[in-house]
């Protein structure tokens, strides 16, 4: 056993009382700084940034920041500020849904290191068990969306909707340069699409798909399915009319819906994009998600984002590896269709061991308790005095009609007793359901709405004898028929034993921190310290969905507004 000097102690004694967040997480000490500044001829640090940074764009004064604070501030600090956040149960929707992380992919995935450390999988041979598990994101979207090719994630849906507009604008015959987007979309994919479209050139038309006759100069069509406003539309006959017109048919997709609807690539789609949010990703103020993009084999070239596929290694063995890697902005940044810094691997990887976890029996229960609940709420409203859109299919969103001044009541009175709806129109509300409610929600949301309407007696709705006489069925041409995550791994793992064997397996065959040090792939969470991640899965953050009402996201805004300024 090797004693330990005075001056060994000394400074070991030093480290342990400096909580500051420096010595733990530079890694060059003073003493190897020297050695690195002697080995190249150079006195200090400021001399090295002044050899390197051309003059032109070297800031000479000091940034104008607050002094550090060690890790348990900073902790302290953040828990005050995620306390101003109220969180409320949220029903607003709008592509963002409460869900549940599984809690063995919650500790062994998001808040572990060996996999939000993991390398950037450029490298097949040291990211087999990253590469499975985006292999099994891009099998879970080709299945719901019954599209023939996926890539392995994007940034949001948003964006997603604006890369399939920019595919279809450069595969587009002729120069046509109008996009038709549907007034059924979300509103923040309007505006991206809109955002996107500007510096292109592209002018970008929102209207009534029902009323809209693609024309000449009119290279692709988006619509949403569901429908911002809850309904479900049927798009065949669009689609057709869409690409007669030699115009790209693209639909924004709820995942979880297409376990029970009629996927896109079924009824013509030409290109799919949505979400994995609701796959197990809290909503987390809007974000980081992991968004997807489908499409058909043919346009494979032109897809943006990364593709795995799968080879044979020397000995004959499966192998996976990126695919058609050239797109990569770190090889032919001048002909790249993917961005490498917005590819979501780990919300990506997260969403899919979600649907590995839950298998397609356990992803079509999910959907259809949530269609029921739905369903069960608004076959109420009528005693409550309130449209029902009964004669309307729906998956998840209610769309309730009244006066606004009713409206408005049941919005304030859903707002005190701890609920936030969206308000559609002047003359409409939205209620969107998800995983996370329950039948005590409906009968709260009963509640709201018989007493913010003054013409409607106060009534107590038994919600088991109005769920027992509903009739679920969906119109046969809008229900899926087809079978969906047939492949074993999305079979095999259900118990959390199995699930919890799977992870470590994979895990195994990557690279990470946790490992050694890593030469390239270290942008996103992988310099993130510990107590930096632990914020991440509060729920005073994670749970806030991204329209709730401003007053309720003062934690969020004043965190914003001090990166703002720091930046």
């Amino acid at each position: 056993m090797t004693s330990l000097s005075f001056d060994d102690r000394e400074s070991l004694q030093s480290l342990r009382d400096d909580d500051s967040f420096l010595p733990r997480h530079i890694g060059p000490s003073e003493d190897e700084q020297a050695a690195m500044l002697k080995t190249l001829g150079l006195s200090s640090l400021d001399e090295l940034v002044r050899r390197t940074v051309p003059s032109t764009i070297l800031r000479e004064k000091a940034l104008d920041l607050a002094g550090g604070s060690s890790e348990d501030d900073m902790l302290t600090r953040l828990k005050a500020m995620a306390e101003k956040n109220k969180v409320l149960k949220s029903f607003i929707g709008m592509g963002y849904h409460g869900t549940r992380t599984p809690k063995v992919i919650l500790r062994n995935v998001l808040e572990n290191p060996g996999w939000y450390t993991s390398y950037t999988p450029y490298q097949a041979e040291i990211s087999q068990g990253r590469l499975e598990a985006l292999l099994n994101f891009q099998t879970m979207i080709m299945d719901l969306t019954g599209m023939e090719i996926a890539n392995s994630s994007l940034l949001d849906e948003g964006t997603a909707a604006a890369e399939a507009m920019h595919l279809a604008f450069g595969l587009a015959k002729g120069d046509r340069r109008t996009f038709f987007v549907s007034q059924g979309c979300h509103p923040q994919t309007v505006e991206v699409v809109r955002t996107r479209a500007d510096p292109l050139g592209i002018k970008v038309e929102v209207g009534d798909h029902r009323s809209f006759r693609p024309h000449a100069d009119c290279f692709g069509c988006l619509v949403q399915y569901p429908a911002t406003d809850g309904r479900v539309h049927e798009y065949a006959e669009f689609v057709k009319l869409t690409q007669a017109a030699g115009a790209f048919a693209i639909v924004a997709a709820d995942l979880l819906s297409l376990t029970l609807l009629t996927p896109p690539g079924e009824w013509g789609a030409d290109v799919v994009v949505g979400s994995a949010q609701r796959f197990g990703v809290p909503m987390g103020f809007g974000g980081p998600h992991a968004a997807f993009i489908a499409t058909r084999e043919k346009h494979k070239r032109d897809l943006p984002g990364r593709l795995v596929g799968v080879s044979v290694d020397s000995a004959g063995r499966p192998a996976l590896r990126l695919a058609l890697q050239t797109r990569e902005q770190h090889i032919r940044r001048e002909k790249a269709t993917s961005n490498i810094c917005t590819a979501q691997v780990l919300l990506a990887v997260m969403a899919s061991f979600y649907a590995v976890y839950h298998g397609p029996v356990g992803l079509r229960r999910i959907a259809l308790r949530t269609r029921r609940l739905a369903l069960t709420f608004a076959a109420g409203l009528k005693s409550l005095g309130f449209t029902s859109p009964a004669s309307e299919p729906f998956f998840d969103t209610v769309r309730v009609t009244g006066a606004a001044d009713v409206l408005d009541c049941a919005m304030q009175t859903a707002r005190e007793r701890g609920m936030n709806l969206r308000r559609l129109a002047s003359d409409a509300l939205t209620v969107s359901f998800d995983e996370t409610s329950t039948s005590a929600d409906v009968a709260s949301l009963w509640s709201v709405l018989a007493d913010s309407n003054g013409s409607a007696p106060r009534l107590r709705i038994d919600f088991e004898a109005m769920e027992a006489s509903l009739q679920p069925e969906l119109p046969a041409s809008l229900k899926r028929k087809s079978g969906y995550l047939a492949h074993q791994v999305f079979n095999s793992h259900h118990s959390e034993t199995e699930m919890l064997r799977y992870l470590f397996r994979l895990q195994g065959k990557d690279l990470s921190l946790a490992h050694s040090m890593i030469p390239l792939g270290s942008c996103t969470m992988k310099l993130n310290a510990t107590s930096e991640m632990i914020p991440v899965t509060w729920p005073e953050f994670g749970d806030l969905h991204p329209f709730a009402p401003l007053d309720q996201a003062q934690g969020y805004l004043q965190m914003i507004h001090e990166l703002e300024g720091w930046l």
